[in-house]
Formats: structure tokens, C-alpha cells, sequence
């Protein structure tokens, strides 16, 4: 007679090699290609345990089947849709807080629909920071590697060249050449260092007195200021304008932008607005006391909380905000590839120097 075999018994465990790629926690880019599964699968009429069923089947990442598998699970257990994402990290509280909203009242696809369009406009964000910063840093790198070069394998082949005339070396020759013997004879001791400084540094970082310095000088500083806060508020007011168009309370909506600028004067401002609110005073009434926010946006933001359309006032100040931060990062970076050519060729030209006017001066006692 033949055996009947369980599907669940005979399919094999993924070996260790396959899984070392998906021990990664999942993160933006999962999250987004779940929601918009999920949304498609919600649009063509599949109830929610089903739909997120299929995702189990069609995922493969492990930690993100085991939430999908726990969604499941709460879902037949009578839970709501947003409690069952609340207790994963990988979904923010504003993912919840929309989700929550839509369950009450009844348009969760769509819902689904703009949280992708948020991940998409987040992604799109980092990348034009990537992209702005890479070439800077990589030609930084660049000289800072070709400086490393040139002391550690060419400056100790002229040492003893040069010991005749020692006094009479340029400044920049006698340091450079300390410098050089300092890492080809004690590197291990300067590695130490350097790691010890680096490590302390990290950890001063850390403090939190010391982070909320560095998130006030971030919208002080003359050049970063307007970019933090072009950054800082797209992303607050693009939140706040979707979660206020879907019915999210006021409340709510603050309390889940609290964990989507991680920097501390403008947490400071959304608890400001939180007591406005409490207080009866609306939110139109924190913006107008606002150093970095500018005069126009508080006036639009005044209209639209009289006119009743304020979330999407918002998502339109979000949206001319992430196009004028993209060109304002283009202008930087264009801006900033000629100052690091001019720091390459300072760099350059010192150690050059450094090298030919010594010989130039050997030659001449030479002669």
C-alpha cells in the first residue's frame, strides 16, 4: 500500500551556506515589497488571512516568515490586523497607526498603497544622500590612501639621503619625515592609538548629553542647517499629512513621528506640539513659534488647519520639500568635488615639494 507522506515532514531544512544571507533582520526594502504584496493580493478581493497566507508561501526570508507566520496565528486567534504588526519591530508606529485606521474604516488597501509610496520616497531619500556624500568621500579615501603610500614606502628611501642636510630641510620636509618614521618604525603602537581614539570617540557619541549637542549643532551649523532641516521636516510632515488624511487622530500621529526624526530638538518640538494640542491651541500655533521652520510653511499650515486640510497641505509641503532637497544636495555635491580636487592637489603638492626642494638643495652642494 503506498505511505502517505506529510509535506511538512519530508521538506528539507535550508542548509547553513543558503541561510547566511538571510540571517540579515529585514528591513526597509522587505518591508516595502511585503506591503505591496500585501496590497495587491487585499485589491483583488483576498481576504487578509489568506493574502498574508500566500506571502508566507512566496517569502524567504526566515525572520520575516516568522513574523508573517505569527501574523497568521494572531489573526485566527481573533487579534486586529494593527495588533499583530504592532509587536513586530520591523513595522514603525505609524505603519500601525494607518493600519489601525483603515481597519475602522474599511480602506486598508489603500492605506497599503501610500505606506509603499512612503518606504519608496524614504529609499529614494537615502539614495540621494548616498549619492551626494560617496564621490567626496571616496576621492577623501583616495588621498588620504595615497598620502599613507607615499610616507610609509617613499619618505624612509630618502631618509638617510637627506640626514647631511637635516637643518636645513623646509618644515613641512622635517615633519613629514617624523611622521613617516613615526609609522614605519612604531605602526603597530600609532594603530593602537587610533583605534583607542576611535573607540573613545564612539563612545563619547553615545552619551546622551553629548548626541543632543550634536543634534542642536546639526540645525545651527551655516551650510548643514538648511539641508538637516529640509531633511528633518519632509520626512515629519510627509507622516503627519498621510496619517491625518486617513483619519489618524492628532494625538496619535505625534506620538508615532516621535520615532521618525531621531534627533532630539525636533522630538523636543513635536512634544511642544503635543501640549498646543492638549491644550486647545492646535498645531498651526506651535509652528508659528518654530526657529527652523520656514515663515512660509507656517503660513500654509495656518490655511490649512482653517480650511480643514491640513494633512494634505502637508503631504504637498512634504513633496515640494524632497524636490528641493534633491537639487540643493546636487548643488553640494557639484560644489564639493572641486574643493576635495583642491585638497588632493594641496596634498600633493606639499609632500612633492617636500621631496624636490631637499635633492634641489643636495645638488647644489654638490655642485
Amino acid at each position: 500500500m503506498p505511505l502517505e507522506l506529510d509535506a511538512s515532514t519530508t521538506t528539507p531544512r535550508p542548509a547553513m551556506a543558503r541561510s547566511l544571507f538571510r540571517a540579515r533582520a529585514p528591513g526597509l526594502r522587505e518591508r516595502a515589497l511585503f506591503t505591496e504584496r500585501l496590497a495587491l493580493l487585499l485589491e483583488t478581493g483576498v481576504p487578509l488571512h489568506a493574502a498574508l497566507q500566500s506571502l508566507l508561501e512566496q517569502t524567504e526570508q526566515a525572520q520575516l516568515r516568522a513574523m508573517i507566520a505569527a501574523m497568521c496565528d494572531d489573526i485566527l486567534a481573533g487579534e486586529r490586523f494593527s495588533v499583530a504588526l504592532a509587536r513586530h519591530r520591523l513595522f514603525p508606529s505609524t505603519y500601525v497607526n494607518l493600519i489601525a485606521a483603515s481597519e475602522a474604516g474599511g480602506f486598508m488597501a489603500e492605506v497599503l498603497v501610500q505606506l509603499v509610496e512612503l518606504d519608496e520616497k524614504e529609499e529614494r531619500l537615502r539614495s540621494t544622500l548616498v549619492s551626494a556624500l560617496s564621490y567626496p568621500l571616496i576621492l577623501l579615501a583616495f588621498s588620504f590612501g595615497v598620502v599613507l603610500f607615499i610616507l610609509v614606502s617613499v619618505f624612509p628611501k630618502f631618509a638617510a639621503m637627506f640626514a647631511s642636510i637635516h637643518d636645513q630641510l623646509p618644515w613641512t620636509t622635517r615633519g613629514l619625515m617624523f611622521v613617516s618614521r613615526l609609522l614605519t618604525e612604531h605602526g603597530a603602537i600609532v594603530a593602537a592609538v587610533v583605534a583607542a581614539l576611535a573607540g573613545g570617540a564612539w563612545m563619547l557619541v553615545r552619551r546622551p548629553d553629548v548626541r543632543v549637542a550634536i543634534d542642536r549643532a546639526k540645525l545651527r551649523l551655516p551650510v548643514l542647517r538648511e539641508v538637516f532641516a529640509k531633511i528633518y521636516l519632509a520626512r515629519l510632515l510627509r507622516v503627519m499629512g498621510i496619517s491625518l488624511e486617513r483619519g489618524v487622530t492628532i494625538l496619535a500621529t505625534l506620538e508615532s513621528c516621535r520615532a521618525v526624526v531621531p534627533n532630539a530638538d525636533i522630538q523636543r518640538f513635536i512634544r511642544d506640539l503635543e501640549n498646543d494640542v492638549t491644550e486647545g491651541k492646535g498645531i498651526a500655533a506651535g509652528f508659528q513659534h518654530s526657529g527652523f521652520v520656514p515663515v512660509a510653511v507656517r503660513q500654509m499650515i495656518a490655511t490649512g488647519e482653517q480650511t480643514g486640510t491640513l494633512g494634505r497641505v502637508m503631504s504637498r509641503i512634504s513633496d515640494s520639500y524632497d524636490r528641493e532637497l534633491t537639487r540643493h544636495l546636487a548643488r553640494l555635491s557639484k560644489l564639493a568635488e572641486p574643493v576635495m580636487l583642491l585638497v588632493m592637489g594641496i596634498l600633493v603638492g606639499t609632500i612633492v615639494s617636500s621631496l624636490i626642494l631637499p635633492i634641489f638643495k643636495l645638488s647644489r652642494s654638490v655642485h
